[in-house]
């Protein structure tokens, strides 16, 4: 018979003391910091955590919607935090992080292009100011499930707003 083996034990993993781990934190000091993330569970659940600055408190907002692709809820969620992002600091500078490549690959294209080259975007946020959203935002993507605080509490935000 053969033996059991013991399972192993998740590692512990210590969060930044700061929103971003403090490797990080020096290229973003000045601006305001906003993480984003989505989850797919009995419904979509989007969140984006916004810190004033590095030392603040954060203001997290979720939202609920109707499951979909996982890449399109990420892209939506990084929308939702360009919405807030502009509703809580207007005209203001500010970075966005999000743990899906795709989502920031997509939205720094039609940063960098327009959003009228990316029809399925527009089609997709019909109405939004995209591209005055996106003239504001410094776009950033972050390792997900790593170390960064403000990252892990956008994902817990995210799992809450999908019905965890």
């Amino acid at each position: 018979m053969s033996k059991r083996r013991k399972k192993q034990a998740a590692p512990v993993r210590h969060l930044s003391t700061a929103p971003l781990p403090a490797r990080l934190m020096p290229g973003f000091s000045d601006l305001p910091l906003v993480f984003t993330d989505a989850s797919r569970l009995r419904h979509g659940g989007l969140s984006a955590v916004l810190y004033a600055d590095a030392a603040g408190e954060p203001l997290a907002f979720t939202r609920s919607v109707p499951l979909d692709g996982s890449n399109e809820l990420e892209l939506r969620a990084a929308v939702f935090g360009l919405e807030q992002a502009d509703r809580l600091y207007p005209g203001m500078a500010f970075a966005l992080f999000s743990d899906n490549l795709d989502a920031i690959r997509r939205l720094a294209r039609a940063k960098m292009l327009g959003s009228a080259l990316d029809a399925e975007l527009g089609e997709r946020f019909p109405g939004q100011p995209l591209d005055t959203w996106l003239a504001q935002a410094n776009l950033n993507w972050i390792k997900g499930h790593g170390t960064c605080r403000g990252n892990a509490l956008a994902d817990a935000q995210a799992r809450a707003a999908a019905g965890a």
